[in-house]
């Protein structure tokens, strides 16, 4: 597939993906993204913004209600292209947080599913999802202090957000990598299951997050991203507003009906 085939009017490049492919299965409503360039799926510039670009078509995408970012191989990414770095112009390095930061733009669902190496870019991106699965064998880490750098694309931020000044800054200033068991201890990873059983557990993931309803979805996506700096007082009113609009829609009243009827609800997303 090809980044056209996605067919979605904000496209423009015509070349293959760079590192790698998209998956779609209609029946299931499921987009997988697989980084694939072995060993250690280093992420290019070029493919930052591919990755962007692809995130935004499989968003317009009808057929698609969950996307899923994994990638072949024993690790899921080793990070950035570092001699890229020193190539890429100042305008092009402004970009790297938007693109990076498409997973959390998207209103559906993302899960990450990463097992062995996750570091730089590929923890960056993890981050801007929603949902991050991890084995005993994953490891994060933003190593760029090794490099004379900072995380530049949303990591520390974002990880400050969820676990705190003080471990953001044993992670960001001592580059130390975390494993997936303690990620999942600090609420970084939303869940830890055995290497075997990665990919079950993201395929129950994927079906779970289909069984709800899509309108509802991306209303609680956008509700939680966009009050996560407010006040607790704007937060709630803008929780209000989310849900008294909720409550005129046709998958709150079949939800009703369903639970009334005791069936499972079938939601149409309007």
């Amino acid at each position: 597939m090809q980044l056209n085939d996605l067919k979605h009017p904000a496209l423009t490049l015509s070349a293959a993906f760079d590192g790698y492919r998209v998956e779609i299965d209609p029946a299931r409503q499921r987009a997988d993204i697989v980084l694939c360039r072995p060993p250690f799926n280093v992420i290019s510039m070029t493919q930052r913004e591919q990755l962007r670009i692809t995130f935004e078509a499989l968003d317009a995408n009808d057929e698609v209600r969950v996307i899923v970012l994994r990638a072949e191989g024993e690790h899921f990414s080793s990070g950035g292209n570092i001699k890229g770095f020193l190539e890429a112009s100042p305008e092009h390095v402004s970009k790297l947080a938007w693109n990076v930061a498409a997973p959390a733009r998207c209103s559906k669902p993302v899960i990450a599913a990463a097992r062995g190496y996750c570091f730089g870019v590929g923890f960056e991106i993890s981050l801007a999802c929603d949902f991050r699965l991890v084995t005993p064998t994953t490891l994060y880490a933003l190593p760029e202090q090794k490099l004379g750098q900072i995380p530049g694309s949303g990591g520390s931020a974002r990880l400050q957000k969820m676990v705190g000044i003080t471990r953001t800054k044993d992670i960001v200033m001592r580059s130390r990598r975390i494993a997936g068991p303690q990620a999942c201890d600090w609420g970084v990873a939303t869940e830890c299951v055995p290497d075997a059983e990665l990919e079950a557990a993201t395929d129950a993931l994927v079906d779970e997050l289909r069984g709800f309803s899509p309108l509802a979805q991306r209303t609680a996506k956008k509700l939680l991203n966009d009050t996560e700096d407010s006040p607790l007082s704007i937060a709630i009113e803008l929780e209000g507003h989310c849900y008294s609009r909720l409550r005129s829609s046709n998958d709150f009243r079949e939800g009703v009906e369903a639970f009334h009827d005791k069936r499972r609800p079938r939601f149409n997303g309007t």
